[in-house]
């Protein structure tokens, strides 16, 4: 499991705000289980456990981390910003929980809480109205610190490395297939500083046009275009790129001219990621390119998504998303063209709106690169 590790005045600025947040919106105290709202504000990453790890943060008061005991001693302290309460195999951590809530009239509580805490809770909180943790927690985790663009700057350098390779034919395609390639792909990805590998597609060909496409025993031939979208977490942040490249000769006029679109449509999709502008201006702008060209109904996914803790998190660029750009939005624009069973190509940069205009994370070439390997 990575988590992210700032300094202890991160945690307590992100406290405070989430404070401001709670006194906003008249909550009382929120609880924060597994899922990444945790780490967010102590950067402590739960495991996915039968056992009860959860974060009690009143509005006023102490924030208190009920843990079990043998998690304990993964947890990096973070002196005035909560405390540790662990409990023992024969002890009830949900009573504990309640205890610390005490009598708090508005509980809101984390999307990724297990429905067996929450169930077992609730009848000990018969005065208590729930409501849900990610309207108080997901705006500002949506918004980037100082600290979280330089944690996602330095995995998106990371992955640029990695499309530099490929581009560069260290990656050898031809007669591999596509999950022996997903695999080299995934290591350089931990050579170069990532933790962990959240994805590794590789699409070949026909595949291509499966935008989750899950890599297989496809062998990749000359001539054909190959699909590439990967990315991991480094530091407790996300990295998500895609590239494609053509193998052996140069490409065939249509898939030339296609391609020109695509890369169109992302400098279009980037450009409009400027603070003030709604989402869905995004979606708007970089479909607007693929319609002209004739190729609107093989554009069958959102522009774009948020990304940060997670690969994918608010804001979504999509229609219907009238959200306005804020500075710290940090987000992909990733347009693609699917033919299916002939071919298919995306495009993906990750975007950050800043109050100088969008800043793109990713530099590795957007050209559709023809490698010999």
């Amino acid at each position: 499991m990575s988590s992210a590790s700032f300094s202890t005045d991160v945690y307590l600025d992100r406290l405070s705000r989430v404070r401001a947040a709670m006194e906003e919106r008249g909550v009382d105290v929120v609880l924060l289980s597994v899922g990444h709202d945790l780490p967010y504000v102590t950067g402590y990453l739960a495991m996915p456990l039968e056992r009860l790890t959860m974060l009690v943060l009143p509005l006023r008061g102490d924030a208190t981390m009920v843990i079990p005991r043998l998690e304990a001693p993964r947890v990096v302290e973070q002196p005035g910003a909560f405390g540790l309460l662990p409990w023992g195999e024969t002890e009830d951590p949900v009573e504990l929980v309640a205890k610390l809530v005490g009598g708090a009239q508005s509980v809101a509580v984390g999307d990724q809480m297990w429905a067996r805490f929450l169930v077992d809770l609730l009848p000990k909180l018969p005065s208590a109205r729930f409501s849900r943790a990610v309207d108080v927690v997901g705006p500002l985790r949506a918004r980037k610190d100082a600290a979280e663009v330089a944690a996602l700057t330095a995995a998106g350098a990371a992955a640029d490395r990695v499309a530099a390779q490929l581009h560069a034919g260290e990656i050898p395609l031809i007669g591999r297939t596509e999950a022996a390639v997903s695999a080299d792909i995934s290591a350089r990805l931990i050579a170069e500083g990532h933790d962990i590998v959240n994805f590794a597609i590789v699409a070949a060909g026909e595949n291509a046009a499966s935008p989750h496409h899950h890599a297989g025993d496809r062998v990749i031939m000359r001539d054909e275009v190959v699909l590439c979208d990967f990315g991991g977490t480094m530091n407790g942040y996300c990295s998500d790129i895609t590239r494609c490249v053509y193998t052996g000769s140069a490409p065939t006029t249509e898939i030339a001219d296609a391609y020109a679109v695509l890369h169109a449509s992302n400098a279009a999709g980037y450009e409009a990621g400027r603070i003030g502008n709604d989402c869905q201006d995004v979606d708007r702008a970089a479909r607007k390119v693929i319609d002209g060209a004739g190729f609107g109904d093989y554009f069958i996914h959102r522009t774009g998504h948020g990304i940060g803790m997670e690969a994918h998190e608010d804001p979504y660029m999509v229609e219907g998303n009238a959200q306005p750009l804020a500075a710290g939005h940090a987000f992909s624009v990733e347009p693609g063209i699917y033919l299916s069973g002939r071919w298919g190509m995306r495009l993906e940069d990750i975007v950050v709106a800043t109050d100088d205009g969008p800043v793109l994370l990713n530099h590795a070439d957007r050209s559709l690169v023809t490698v010999e390997a």
